[in-house]
């Protein structure tokens, strides 16, 4: 009995199956993880490449993004699904699309005229131009849809879908991507640039 206990200890065949075991783990992690994040950048990459195609479509009087639809929005909801669903496939999609007076006005408050206690915000009673028309001052100076000539038409498209690896069960992460594209594209000077007014409330 001594000696097979002997001859035990000093056999080392299969010695590396419990150290792989050992890294096994990781190494699929590693693996999995840099493939999906290279999945999403490629995803990302196709995405945002439809939308500056159908954007600068979108940018024409009459604009023809290859779909049909009951509004532009949908069109080019439609247009966006139809050039990446080869890659994304079972993605969902949020389109939102604003228009503004210029570029300078993206991301920002609507500008003040007359700034009467001289604090460099609105209170009532100062005027400002009401870039989006609603007869009040916004701290976005956005309007909804694609807006007319000369206008800034600002697309943002959110692609939601499940990832390529469960690996949100092995790490902190959400199920799906989440994947966003942006473009900001004037649109064609067809016709006159509307004039916002400006008003004191």
């Amino acid at each position: 009995m001594t000696g097979l206990l002997a001859r035990l200890h000093s056999d080392e065949r299969g010695a590396a199956i419990p150290e792989f075991a050992f890294i096994l783990l990781p190494l699929v992690l590693f693996l999995a993880g840099g493939m999906d994040l290279g999945y999403q950048a490629y995803l990302r990459s196709v995405l945002q490449g439809a939308l500056n195609d159908i954007s600068r479509s979108g940018s024409l009087e009459t604009p023809d993004v290859g779909c049909t639809g009951a509004t532009l929005e949908l069109r080019i909801e439609c247009a966006i699904e139809k050039r990446s669903n080869v890659l994304a496939r079972n993605a969902r999609y949020d389109v939102e699309i604003k228009n503004f007076y210029d570029f300078s006005s993206i991301g920002r408050s609507e500008r003040l005229t007359t700034d009467h206690n001289g604090n460099g915000a609105y209170d009532p009673g100062d005027c400002f131009i009401d870039l989006n028309e609603n007869g009040r001052f916004d701290m976005s100076a956005g309007r909804a849809g694609v807006g007319g000539a000369d206008d800034v038409s600002f697309y943002k498209v959110t692609a939601r879908m499940p990832r390529l690896f469960p690996i949100h069960r092995l790490i902190e992460t959400t199920p799906e991507y989440a994947i966003v594209a942006t473009a900001a594209l004037r649109n064609q000077p067809y016709a006159a640039q509307r004039r916002p007014p400006t008003v004191c409330v």
